[in-house]
């Protein structure tokens, strides 16, 4: 009978699996085979995505509606025979998509240096022998041996398991490593955090040993699986993607309508057609900021840059404003918001309940009984229950403590980790911090035999020669605690044995409970006195009459900056929700800590989620904070839910769980040191300490971005409705163009440039992380800007139109004239750059030299009018001539006004918005 349709590897039986692969258990594969299958099954690795091209990547460049507009405009200038126009506008264009292409290679390839990892190796049984070859070689049908330390390299259906242990933490999100049993067979649709008989391709082998067979290679695994998922999803467009594409419809339309209007106006009145038709162009040139989109690609450049120098990696350009758009950030509970360190914090022995304090692998911290700091040398005499306890947890244990240091004799640089099982770690830790040493201990009470810890008696024995408690030899249990209390007849307390009287018990159980409901794992250790070691060592014999000693309580301690961090994101009006894997009241707890939920806070499950609509879900996801016991597709569920409710939704994670939702999020932030490669590949941005504080700094670092765009898209508009007004409005008046689009063009590229890449890299507002989050439908420009763009717009045609008035009727003259009128709007634009450094403040607030970059800007853009105006080469080409002194002081005079206009429209919205908040 074969593997019927739709059955799984771990419903059948080995012997039914060994015939289906045509495979041999203690043999293996021959080579020939293995060749064979691999040429036709392919590599065991997952499918990488396509790069772009270098091709596709300045298509991608040019796509955008404002560079159209710009290419349409030089091509319409060059067959009207304005050559240098139509050349400046293209070089414009080339630095623009050049810059992008450049910036997003350069993120890729910081990328590529971060994952450089040694590909990950396997022990095969290939003809009879054990090999180690590269995990891209497996195939299906492959004998694979499984050791403590090892990356399972394909997703195996086990055949032996001895005390296996596997760490699943980025695969389901599963903190607690999963005893794997090879003799079970499984029912149907078992979830993958429950198929004790497999093991799965990116997983750790923490402790034990195992043996199975390949069952799934590469895109078959249940990695691949999430792979293929991720790479189903279309990417979205950005906050400012859709906001630029916006604007920049409404500039071309807006653009159209106005030079359609002046070229109407201009028949009407029987002007020359070629004038008029130069006229539109001209104006046509005036309403496009040509330099807005290598601003912006600059501007979020250099944001990229100085997110690197707060621990974030962006791998897109566009995605440096999401962050701070962020209404809610979803995040990973285990080794994102925790430290993936089990940790003991509170053991029970001797009647009392005592706390210890550190967190980490760190065999640092203290003991406190009834609010009392115990020190280490009274341990072991005021304390003696509690000195065994720890003892029993060091000696009953197979696990290390290790210390790293990467520059020996450098305190700062001390770290610790453990091999093995990180609860069993944690219980090294424990007596670390009471200062015992495992080697030590072990060569003073040496190990004579051992019963390994198995799921069906949930405990762990050891014996050894030890002479302090009785005499003769001794054998330490620990397990879970309601086995171990009903094997215990005696108990360990006021330093003697006693009867275990049943009040005791329930006293105990009590305590164990308790422990429990803090989310904590709850160990009990034991012991048994023994004349000698049993010819025939068995549970039944030895495990039965234990003197009860106490009670462990561990969790997976937060990360102390993340309290912090979750309290800033409140300030900024950021809900933090946890989505996890792990077990509810473990979530709660930790949420809690964390100030994600209060007091009455409770946890969604994924049973209950999947039983839940679209609708009903997304009626709900705002209420709930914590998400627990969530399999890959609830996440995706839920970040789905968040953002038809009108959120822009930021995923943390590091697992391969968190890929989906890191992909469907509008922004995804990988951790750089523990996360997956499928995690870093799918987010837009690493975070390259892995820390949950850096999302707060770049949440901060995201909104200065986005103020900055703003200001400087506020600063070129208002210039850009500025030069409209002037040429609208003087052909109403039956006036000569005041400016030339060679003019017009060198205010656009070169004057308003270098003050507008000033404006990207301001500070930022001094309450801007008070603010709440900006409603994501909000345009770059509201209402109150656009009365702001149009007003300022006003006073700087003004100002240029009356000195153009004053040329033509003083001086009597167009060259003047226009000069004036050219030197004016170039004055009054620069001095408008300053008052846009701040949209509420004061210049004199926030001080004239506080941006260095500004002032040299405003400098270097009035040098350049300099040398344009007084070069007798170049002003010929701009068609100018060099002002007197008297021209100099009107020119200067009406060039406050737009200045002053600014100071005091920032006065009138202190004083009718002093929160700051529209």
């Amino acid at each position: 009978m074969g593997k019927e349709r739709g059955q799984a590897w771990y419903q059948l039986e080995p012997a039914l699996i060994e015939k289906e692969f045509s495979t041999d258990f203690k043999v293996g594969l021959n080579q020939e085979e293995a060749v064979r299958r691999l040429e036709e099954g392919g590599p065991n690795e997952l499918a990488r995505k396509k790069s772009l091209t270098l091709l596709d990547r300045i298509i991608a460049q040019l796509s955008n509606f404002l560079i159209i507009i710009l290419i349409g405009a030089a091509v319409i200038s060059g067959l009207l025979g304005e050559t240098l126009d139509a050349l400046v506008i293209i070089c414009i264009v080339v630095i623009n998509a050049v810059m992008g292409v450049v910036q997003e290679s350069k993120a890729e390839k910081a990328m590529e240096a971060l994952q450089e990892m040694a590909a990950p190796e396997a022990s095969v049984i290939r003809e009879g022998v054990v090999a180690r070859l590269p995990a891209r070689e497996l195939v299906k049908g492959d004998i694979v041996i499984l050791s403590a330390g090892d990356f399972v390299p394909a997703d195996i259906r086990l055949l032996e398991s001895s005390n296996l242990k596997i760490d699943e933490s980025s695969l389901t999100g599963e903190s607690v490593p999963v005893e794997k049993d090879a003799a079970r067979v499984l029912e149907q649709d078992t979830a993958l955090g429950d198929r004790l008989n497999s093991a799965f391709m990116g997983t750790i082998v923490n402790y034990g040993r195992g043996k199975g067979v390949v069952v799934g290679t590469g895109m078959e695994t249940e990695l691949g699986k999430i792979a293929g998922m991720i790479e189903s999803f279309e990417e979205a467009e950005t906050p400012l993607q859709r906001k630029l594409a916006g604007l920049g419809n409404g500039l071309g339309i807006a653009t159209l309508i106005v030079c359609g209007l002046v070229f109407l106006l201009g028949l009407i009145r029987g002007q020359d057609l070629l004038e008029v038709f130069m006229t539109a162009i001209s104006l046509a040139v005036a309403a496009i900021p040509e330099g807005l989109p290598a601003i912006v690609t600059i501007v979020l450049a250099l944001g990229m840059q100085r997110m690197v120098r707060r621990n974030a990696i962006i791998r897109k350009l566009l995605a440096v404003e999401t962050l701070g758009t962020t209404t809610v950030i979803c995040s990973d509970k285990t080794g994102t918001l925790t430290r993936n360190e089990m940790t003991v914090v509170r053991d029970y022995a001797g009647g009392k309940e005592i706390e210890i304090s550190g967190t980490g692998y760190e065999p640092a911290g203290e003991f406190r009984v009834d609010g009392e700091v115990v020190p280490v040398s009274e341990l072991k005499d005021r304390f003696q229950e509690l000195d065994l306890l720890l003892k029993i947890g060091l000696l009953c244990n197979d696990s290390r403590l290790v210390e790293n240091r990467e520059n020996e004799g450098t305190e700062e640089e001390k770290q610790w980790d453990i091999i093995g099982d990180p609860t069993e770690g944690s219980l090294l830790v424990a007596a670390g911090k009471a200062g015992y040493i495992k080697d030590e201990l072990e060569e003073k009470y040496p190990r004579l035999a051992e019963l390994p810890f198995d799921s069906e008696r949930k405990r762990m024995t050891t014996i050894h020669k030890l002479q302090n408690i009785e005499s003769g030899i001794t054998a330490f249990i620990k397990g879970a605690p309601d086995l171990i209390l009903g094997l215990s007849s005696r108990i360990f307390e006021d330093g003697e044995i006693k009867a275990l009287t049943d009040e005791k018990r329930a006293e105990i159980m009590e305590v164990n409970s308790a422990l429990a409901r803090r989310a904590l794992r709850v160990l009990a250790a034991a012991y048994k006195p023994l004349e000698k070691i049993p010819e025939e060592l068995s549970a039944e014999e030895v495990e039965k009459e234990l003197v009860f000693v106490g009670l462990y309580g561990m969790i997976d301690p937060p990360r102390e900056e993340v309290r912090k961090a979750v309290q800033l994101c409140h300030q900024a009006g950021i809900r933090t929700k946890m989505i996890t894997g792990d077990y509810a009241d473990t979530a709660l707890a930790i949420a809690r800590e964390l100030g994600i939920t209060g007091a009455g806070g409770s946890a969604l499950t994924g049973p209950e989620l999947e039983k839940m609509s679209a609708e009903e879900l997304a009626g709900k996801v705002e209420e709930v904070d914590v998400y627990a016991r969530v399999a890959p597709e609830h996440k995706v569920r839920i970040v789905d839910a968040l953002k038809t409710k009108g959120h822009i939704v930021a995923m943390t994670g590091d697992g391969v769980n968190d890929a989906l939702a890191l992909k469907k999020a509008d922004i995804g932030v990988a951790m750089g040191i523990t996360g997956t490669d499928v995690a870093k590949e799918t987010a837009e941005m690493v975070l390259t300490d892995d820390n949950f504080a850096s999302i707060v700094s770049a949440v901060e670092g995201g909104r200065i971005i986005y103020s900055n765009i703003r200001k400087f898209v506020y600063f070129l508009l208002s210039c850009n409705i500025g030069e409209i007004f002037v040429i609208f409005f003087a052909m109403l008046f039956g006036w000569p163009i005041p400016l030339a689009p060679v003019q017009i063009l060198w205010v656009n590229l070169i004057t308003d440039a270098f003050p507008a890449l000033a404006l990207g890299v301001e500070k930022g507002e001094p309450h801007i992380m008070n603010l709440p989050p900006r409603k994501p439908e909000e345009p770059i420009l509201n209402r109150r800007r656009q009365i702001g763009v149009l007003s300022q717009g006003f006073f700087i045609a003004m100002a240029t139109l009356s000195v153009f008035y004053i040329g033509l009727t003083r001086y009597g003259g167009i060259e003047i004239a226009r000069t004036m009128a050219f030197c004016t709007l170039i004055t009054a634009e620069l001095l408008r750059a300053f008052t846009s450094r701040s949209e509420r403040y004061s210049l004199f607030r926030i001080g004239l030299f506080s941006n260095k970059f500004m002032l040299g800007a405003g400098i270097l853009s009035f040098l350049l009018l300099l040398i344009v105006l007084y070069i007798p080469v170049l002003n010929t080409i701009f068609e100018v001539v060099r002002p007197g002194i008297e021209s100099w002081g009107y020119i200067l005079l009406f060039a406050l006004l737009p200045f002053l206009a600014a100071e005091g429209w920032k006065a009138y919205l202190r004083k009718t918005d002093p929160l700051g908040v529209d």
